[in-house]
């Protein structure tokens, strides 16, 4: 039987049980990663327009109209230039994230995995799904939460995962910086996979995908390289499950065969709202105009830097999971705690200590709110 750790908001419900919150106060809750707005109503009109599609079958590579979509977003965004055979829809992304690990460990004797830490907790459940060893790739703050290569421990892997733009300290890698993963991917040939779905959240300029970085230190047909990438942030549509996985196609032909067998194609009429969705920026730019003006109020309440990308804020706080209980207790606000986000590394070192995770996920004024009761709280 597998066991799997209990997410990180069950952690935090069992925090909380016995926690009553001020009633002098609205609740706020900034602990997931859910933008708190309307699904733009073209996408929403394209998914009622194609409801009588739910009568047919979907094939596992998605429709060519979603696929060509999901092209012309890469093209336009990355200028990089990707056949078909180099691209597959998927179900969101949660889902390869825990399948893909498991395809690919297969036949893999003593199967070694690493990612960042803190890390999306899905990563974890794949390595236990594949009965992998797990190189836990820390991210700290004398770092500037970016990580640092270690190449013994790279050199025993097989699957390697990063998360730039990152969740939850939205650290932020260069073109350069990645290029020297992917010269690692190739220099020690483990599978090297980019977790992009914040890509799209981003401040001032756009954010380098791992796709762009492999054709900048030439490795033209992305050998060992793979990006996911999702609707669900830039589009507020997590209820689509639109994203893909994209990059080496001797990998992903293999990959599309096992997915015929997992079950998981999206329906037709998600397929057509979500190409619609892929094929349009102006929305987008609304969002991300959103997200930097809560990043904006963040600085001038908190006194925190901006981040370059994503909707969180990584707050160094004393005792993280005594600040949530009395954030929580007299402000009625949700936050969650690092530690929760992270697990110990070789060393006992937990890199999620001492850091509260907060999503700006709300609209202006009610993040106002928000920070001022957190600064209140601090203070």
């Amino acid at each position: 039987m597998i066991h799997f750790e209990p997410y990180p908001f069950e952690k935090l419900n069992t925090l909380l049980k016995d926690v009553v919150p001020s009633t002098s106060y609205e609740p706020i809750i900034l602990t997931i990663g859910e933008p708190q707005f309307e699904t733009p109503a073209f996408i929403q009109e394209e998914l009622c327009k194609e409801a009588s599609q739910l009568r047919r079958y979907p094939k596992t590579g998605g429709e060519s109209s979603l696929v060509q979509s999901m092209k012309n977003f890469v093209q336009k965004r990355f200028q990089v230039t990707l056949s078909d055979a180099q691209i597959i829809p998927t179900f969101g992304t949660r889902e390869v994230l825990f399948n893909f690990p498991q395809f690919l460990l297969y036949d893999k004797k003593e199967p070694v995995m690493a990612y960042t830490n803190p890390f999306y907790q899905i990563y974890e459940g794949a390595a236990i799904a594949s009965g992998a060893k797990v190189i836990h790739i820390n991210l700290e703050e004398k770092n500037g939460f970016k990580p640092l290569i270690d190449e013994k421990s790279l050199a025993e892997c097989d699957l390697v995962i990063i998360n730039f733009p990152n969740n939850p300290t939205a650290s932020v890698l260069t073109l350069d910086e990645l290029g020297e993963w992917v010269k690692l991917a190739l220099k020690y040939d483990f599978v090297l996979m980019n977790d992009e779905c914040y890509s799209e959240i981003y401040t001032d300029k756009p954010v380098p995908s791992l796709l762009e970085a492999s054709l900048h230190v030439s490795n033209k047909d992305f050998k060992n390289v793979l990006v996911i990438n999702s609707i669900s942030k830039r589009s507020s549509a997590p209820g689509l499950r639109s994203g893909f996985i994209a990059g080496d196609e001797k990998i992903l032909k293999e990959y599309l065969n096992y997915r015929t067998y997992v079950g998981c194609a999206s329906p037709l009429p998600l397929q057509s709202a979500a190409a619609v969705a892929w094929n349009d920026e102006t929305h987008v730019a609304v969002s991300r105009n959103i997200y930097k003006n809560n990043f904006a109020l963040a600085r001038e309440i908190l006194g925190c830097e901006v981040s370059d990308a994503t909707f969180y804020i990584w707050l160094k706080v004393a005792d993280a999971k005594s600040f949530t209980c009395k954030l929580y207790k007299e402000y009625n606000v949700k936050v969650l705690p690092g530690e929760f986000l992270a697990r110990e590394d070789e060393n006992g070192i937990n890199p999620g200590v001492g850091f509260i995770r907060i999503a700006l996920v709300e609209n202006e004024e009610k993040t106002k709110e928000a920070l001022l009761r957190i600064k209140e709280c601090l203070s």
